[in-house]
């Protein structure tokens, strides 16, 4: 299964069909290192607008984000 993680600058609006052609991307063999490498992006200033699985999986920008804010995914990012 692979997963691929678009990504853009930070304030991009959501991405159509036609863009996603032009934007960069990063492969994963999981969904959790997808969502780990949008966690990543977030800190560097950037963000994740889209990830696409091979299984039809399709997490647009603000699911993403809901998936970031949600406890179980903060893991060991979690403030002490």
């Amino acid at each position: 299964m692979r997963y691929r993680a678009y990504s853009g600058p930070r304030g991009s609006a959501v991405i159509s069909a036609f863009d996603k052609e032009r934007l960069p991307f990063k492969e994963f063999e999981t969904l959790d290192g997808a969502l780990a490498w949008s966690r990543f992006l977030g800190e560097s200033g950037r963000t994740a607008l889209l990830i696409e699985g091979d299984d039809g999986t399709s997490l647009r920008k603000e699911e993403i984000a809901a998936a970031l804010r949600h406890p179980e995914s903060l893991g060991s990012h979690k403030a002490s």
